[in-house]
């Protein structure tokens, strides 16, 4: 059994003062830990014993043969030099992959058209590990180069429902989101870049054949891969995942701790094709997972992959274990 973390983290739902610009407007400040006794960070005596309960228990845990697939599961550590834009930052899946990015320590900066958002879900944070800009990317004039001065990798999950409902309102069509944001963002980034990881969905080479062209009524489908094209010819190094059926959550409202928290339950083995082949669920956290997992897998660039999740032991955060996953694919 994997162990279970025993502290807990606390995070200050603290509105920024100023005003939103173009810029990195949320400067958000350090954390404050607190196991169940109240003491701060700030206290240089309790830091200390903080941090060996912190290094026991990430030790106990990397010794654990269980794979849960949980945001909690220890990982390697970052390069220091890795710079990840999340996009789409505050959805079902991006604020998993932004929870996951923060307790790997790996800096992040977040692209949102609601900054606010940033603060309830992610806590205060200090600015060397969380960056928020605030765009819109269905307008082109959001995107100004500063935004993505430094980044090395993009992660991009934007999206919106396949059906007309509520999250249509404002224009957020699959149209302006799937196809019209993902143009002008991919046409916004540096060539400089290591890559782009987009978040797309199964069934978008089959959406003028059942059952996917009932999904596909409102050009979901369609749309998403008129936005794959476009990064496929972009000449960027990318990487796409078509997430199956999501699964588990979304956790939107909820602050970081319980983000952390989140599992897969029983769903945690991972299979993952290629062809357009898969049909099935996929869990929000496997598809976070994979996300940040494909960053550094030189294999999967240029490659386009589907991901379900079925019941059963899973790669959990496991380098070596997705590796194999995505090296042999089903087709």
């Amino acid at each position: 059994m994997a162990a279970k973390l025993s502290f807990t983290f606390q995070f200050p739902l603290q509105k920024p003062s100023k005003a939103f610009q173009r810029k990195p407007i949320l400067a958000l400040s350090s954390l404050s830990y607190c196991d169940g006794f109240g003491f701060s960070k700030k206290n240089s005596v309790f830091r200390g014993q903080l941090s060996a309960k912190v290094n026991a228990l990430q030790e106990e845990v990397t010794q654990s043969t269980n794979s849960e697939t949980t945001l909690l599961s220890p990982t390697t550590l970052p390069s220091s030099s890795k710079l990840v834009l999340v996009v789409g930052a505050t959805g079902g899946v991006g604020q998993l992959v932004v929870a996951a990015l923060l307790n790997r320590n790996i800096k992040s900066r977040l692209l949102l058209r609601d900054p606010e958002k940033a603060v309830s879900l992610f806590g205060n944070q200090d600015e060397e590990k969380l960056q928020i800009f605030k765009g819109d990317t269905r307008n082109p004039a959001d995107l100004d180069p500063t935004m993505f001065e430094g980044v090395t990798h993009v992660i991009c999950c934007t999206g919106t429902t396949a059906f007309p409902s509520k999250r249509w309102d404002g224009d957020n069509t699959p149209e302006r989101v799937d196809w019209e944001g993902v143009r002008n963002l991919i046409s916004a980034l540096p060539s400089s870049l290591k890559r782009v990881v987009l978040v797309s969905s199964v069934g978008v080479t089959k959406f003028n054949e059942l059952p996917w062209s009932i999904m596909n009524l409102f050009g979901v489908l369609k749309y998403k891969k008129k936005g794959e094209d476009f990064l496929r010819e972009s000449r960027l190094p990318f990487t796409i995942i078509r997430a199956g059926r999501l699964t588990d959550g979304p956790y939107t409202s909820y602050d970081l701790n319980t983000l952390l928290q989140a599992t897969a339950g029983q769903r945690r083995a991972v299979v993952i094709g290629q062809g357009d082949k898969l049909v099935g669920e996929v869990s929000r956290l496997v598809v976070a997972e994979a996300c940040i997992q494909a960053l550094d897998i030189e294999f999967t660039e240029g490659e386009i992959y589907e991901i379900n999740s079925v019941e059963g032991e899973g790669p959990g955060t496991d380098p070596e274990k997705w590796q194999q996953l995505f090296k042999t694919p089903q087709v």
